[in-house]
């Protein structure tokens, strides 16, 4: 039996270990936290649930390819049945209440002047409906369940492809543009990070209309705990707060000896792996261009745990406050806000978490207040700017938060050793990723958000299974799904 030392418990390297074990590898994972799925997590505080990554799972629907690697790795089980909210966002701007619907029909109502441009989006959304990732096997690998891309699935997505340059060439905040409603460019806004494509605007609306996408029970960290259950199960092994130091020639050095092994998967962030890892650096030309080309996505993240019911307020809030709220060097005339007070395990009763990401390049700002020492003082008066500016819209948790907690890019940076604290790859107009190959040698290999474009957890899951047949191609193992 060959032995393999994934680095990293994030999701992509559970799904390689999952896959790598049941193929006959025996496989211990490394892990720099005490508890498994990386970025993708929640953590408690007291009695309150933040929910820090999943706010939607794409291949959360049956039938869906995605679908079927949740399914195998045990991610989606009895314990954590999905759920499909509706409306998925909802704009509140003064008195104007706007709900995004999954029916996109709905918007024509409201703003009967944008009909065409409505007309026309719901025709490049329809177009994506069709397109997934193809979960496929690699060439060249003896497979127990083969699984083949069928001449159909390519026909109907033909649309998607052909739309996809085009998608690609300017950002979604061009394609929002559009539409004169100004309500309803705010609206649009709190779908994606309006300066990636508008690509990732098309695909995301896509796989919402098409009634994919929804939220698992217990969220990220039930899900990771799920796949890291099904992990454990086969009869690997999980060593929690026991990094990964170095790569040496013979497996990888920890703080207590060389843990040596036939193969190596490096599921951590691999533009800090090419640096930290590698003694000396590793000066491929691949990874070159990844120091000089790769651009991050960053964000803020503050949670907020409050004594009070607010199951009557909308899931998701875009929010467009009275004044423009100042964190990190950067200005937010918009929050979207998550509403948890209907899941009844993220607080104690008659209370609520609200949590809201700040997305932009605040990494320098937040670097910068460290060095000065003002780095918790500065996270103080962001919060408390927050909580101030939110009450506008929402008195009733006026003099009742009881918690708080607020992640910077630092604070991811220091916990998953992310480049910039980022949670993956930006992806703006004609920009392509710079990333990492899944194969470095044999025996040696990445997984993970920077071996694919984009990112975000359907890049995790086919990455690690891609990288999981790789590693089963090249010891001439069979692979097995399930």
């Amino acid at each position: 039996m060959k032995t393999l030392t994934i680095i990293g418990a994030g999701i992509s390297g559970l799904i390689c270990g999952i896959y790598a074990q049941r193929s006959g590898f025996q496989t211990i994972i490394l892990e720099k936290a005490g508890n498994p799925g990386g970025i993708s997590t929640s953590w408690k505080r007291k009695g309150y649930t933040f929910e820090g990554g999943i706010h939607w799972l794409i291949g959360a629907k049956k039938g869906v390819p995605l679908n079927d690697i949740w399914t195998e790795t045990g991610a989606l089980r009895d314990n954590n049945p999905v759920f499909f909210k509706d409306p998925i966002y909802t704009l509140m701007d003064g008195d104007v209440q706007l709900d995004l619907h999954r029916d996109l029909r709905t918007l024509a109502k409201f703003a009967p002047e944008d009909r065409i441009p409505l007309a026309i989006m719901r025709f490049h959304v329809w177009c994506f409906t069709f397109f997934h990732s193809p979960v496929q096997d690699i060439g060249g690998l003896r497979v127990r369940h083969p699984r083949k891309f069928s001449l159909m699935e390519f026909i109907k997505m033909g649309p998607a492809v052909l739309l996809t340059p085009w998608l690609m060439s300017f950002s979604a905040r061009t394609y929002i543009k559009r539409f004169r409603n100004p309500h309803l460019r705010r609206l649009l806004e709190a779908v994606v990070d309006p300066e990636i494509n508008a690509l990732s605007l098309i695909y995301t609306l896509s796989s919402f209309t098409s009634g994919d996408s929804g939220y698992p029970e217990g969220g990220s960290l039930r899900m990771a705990q799920n796949m890291a259950d099904t992990f454990v199960s086969l009869g690997g092994q999980i060593l929690y707060r026991n990094p990964a130091l170095e790569l040496s020639q013979d497996g990888v050095r920890t703080a207590d000896g060389t843990l040596k092994s036939d193969a190596v998967v490096i599921s951590m962030d691999a533009r800090t792996a090419i640096d930290k890892l590698f003694n000396p650096r590793l000066e491929a030309p691949w990874a070159t261009r990844m120091r000089r080309k790769l651009r991050t996505a960053q964000c803020m993240f503050i949670a907020l745990g409050i004594r009070a019911d607010l199951a009557g307020r909308p899931r998701c809030m875009q929010i467009i406050p009275k004044e423009t709220l100042h964190a990190g060097g950067l200005e937010f005339g918009a929050l979207t806000v998550n509403n948890y007070s209907r899941d009844t395990e993220y607080a104690p009763e008659g209370c609520t978490v609200l949590t809201c990401i700040l997305a932009g390049p605040s990494y320098g700002f937040w670097k910068n207040a460290r060095e000065q020492g003002r780095y918790r003082e500065l996270k103080q008066k962001t919060t408390d700017d927050f909580i101030r500016i939110l009450e506008q819209t929402l008195p009733e948790i006026s003099g009742k938060v009881e918690v708080t907690d607020m992640a910077t890019p630092l604070t991811y940076e220091r916990y998953c050793d992310t480049h910039e604290g980022s949670y993956m790859s930006e992806w703006r107009p004609w920009h392509f990723c710079a990333n990492a190959p899944i194969r470095i040698r044999k025996g040696l290999y990445f997984t993970g958000q920077r071996t694919a474009f984009s990112g975000g957890l359907p890049v995790a899951a086919e990455t690690g299974r891609r990288t999981a047949q790789t590693l089963c191609k090249d010891f001439d193992a069979e692979f097995i799904s399930l």
